[in-house]
C-alpha cells in the first residue's frame, strides 16, 4: 500500500471536536483555542536513519534538518512557529556525544527562528536513529494559507531551486518563513504547500485539495538546480535533471497560486525583499484535471512520482 493510500485509509477513523478548523490533510493542523487574534498551527515530522539521513552524516546537520522540515510546514500556512518538544528514539549502545551535537543544531535553528524548545522523550529504537519533532504555531485568524484554495486561471510560483538535493542541500535548507509571511501580508494568496515529496506529488496534492483542478507547467521555467544540472553532465545523476526538479524532493520550497493580476507584483516585490532567493512563475492552473507539461519536445503528461514511504524514489 502507498503512503497516501494509507493515509486516505485511516483519515475516516480520525476523531475531531470544536476546536479543530482544519485538519488531517494540510501541511499543518489549524486549532481554534480562544485566541482571538489568531489560530493555533499544530505540526508533527520526524527523520528516521537510513531515509532522511544516513549514518555518517553531520550531527548537527541532522538536529537542524529534524527541525527546520516542520518550520517548512509552519511556512507553508503563512505562520510563526512557537515551540517544539523533541522526541529522539535511539538504538543501544547510543553515543551521547553524537546526541549532543544533534541537539546543538537543533537548538541553533530552533533559537534563530525563535522557537522554544520545551520538553519532549526519549526511547529506544532497536537499530536506527529516529527524530521526531512536534511543533506549535500561531497564524492570524482566518488567515491560515490551505492547499485548498487554488482557481481556474491561477499563476503557479515555486521558491529557490529544485533537484539534486541528496548532494547535501537536504541536511541545510532554509524554511522560507519570512517569505511566506510576506506573501500572505501583500497578497491574495490562493493556496500554498511546501515542496518536500517533490514538485510533481506536491502539486498534485495541492490540486487535489482543491476539488481536482489541473495545472499546465512549462519546462523551460522550471528553477532546475546547478547541482542537479551538473550532476546530469557528468553521470552522477541516474535520471535527468529535468526529472530530478519534479520527482527528488526535499526542496523544502513553496509553491503556491496566486490571481494572475497579481504575478507582476508578486514577482517585483520579491525581488526586492528577496534578492537572494529566486521565484519563478512555471505555470497555471487549469479546469481540466490533467497535469501537463509543455516542453520543446511537445505537450505530454507530467510525470508522477515524489517520494513515497513505503516504495521511496521512483
Amino acid at each position: 500500500m502507498h503512503e497516501f493510500d494509507l493515509i486516505a485509509r485511516l483519515k475516516p477513523l480520525l476523531p475531531s471536536n470544536d476546536f479543530v478548523v482544519a485538519g488531517a490533510g494540510d501541511d499543518c493542523a489549524v486549532l481554534d483555542l480562544g485566541d482571538l487574534g489568531h489560530h493555533t498551527l499544530l505540526k508533527t515530522d520526524a527523520v528516521v536513519e537510513g531515509i532522511h539521513f544516513t549514518r555518517d552524516a553531520d550531527p548537527e546537520r541532522v538536529g537542524h534538518k529534524a527541525i527546520a522540515r516542520c518550520l517548512s510546514d509552519v511556512a507553508a500556512m503563512a505562520g510563526q512557529p512557537i515551540a517544539a518538544v523533541v522526541t529522539l528514539a535511539l538504538p543501544p549502545g547510543h553515543d551521547a556525544g553524537w546526541c549532543e551535537a544533534l541537539y546543538r543544531g537543533l537548538c541553533r535553528t530552533a533559537a534563530r527562528h525563535q522557537v522554544a524548545i520545551v520538553g519532549g522523550e526519549t526511547t529506544t529504537n532497536p537499530d536506527r536513529v529516529l527524530v521526531n519533532v512536534a511543533m506549535v504555531g500561531r497564524v492570524p485568524r482566518g488567515r491560515a494559507i490551505r492547499r485548498s484554495g487554488a482557481r481556474i486561471g491561477d499563476a503557479l510560483f515555486v521558491s529557490g531551486e529544485l533537484g539534486g538535493s541528496i548532494a547535501g542541500r537536504h541536511l541545510e535548507f532554509e524554511p522560507r518563513l519570512a517569505e511566506a509571511r510576506w506573501l500572505a501580508s501583500s497578497v491574495d494568496v490562493h493556496a500554498m504547500i511546501d515542496v518536500s515529496d517533490g514538485l510533481a506529488g506536491d502539486l498534485r496534492h495541492l490540486l487535489a485539495a482543491s476539488g481536482g483542478l489541473g495545472a499546465e507547467i512549462r519546462a523551460v521555467s522550471l528553477p532546475i538546480s546547478r547541482t542537479a544540472r551538473e550532476r546530469e553532465r557528468t553521470g552522477d545523476l541516474a535520471k535527468p535533471a529535468l526529472l530530478a526538479a519534479l520527482t527528488d524532493g526535499e526542496d523544502f520550497e513553496l509553491l503556491f497560486a496566486v490571481a494572475p493580476s497579481d504575478a507582476v507584483r508578486v514577482l517585483d516585490g520579491w525581488k526586492t525583499m528577496f534578492p537572494e532567493v529566486r521565484l519563478s512563475c512555471i505555470g497555471r492552473i487549469t479546469a481540466d484535471p490533467a497535469v501537463i507539461l509543455c516542453a520543446n519536445t511537445g505537450i505530454k503528461p507530467m510525470p508522477r512520482g515524489g517520494y513515497e514511504h513505503f516504495h521511496g524514489t521512483p
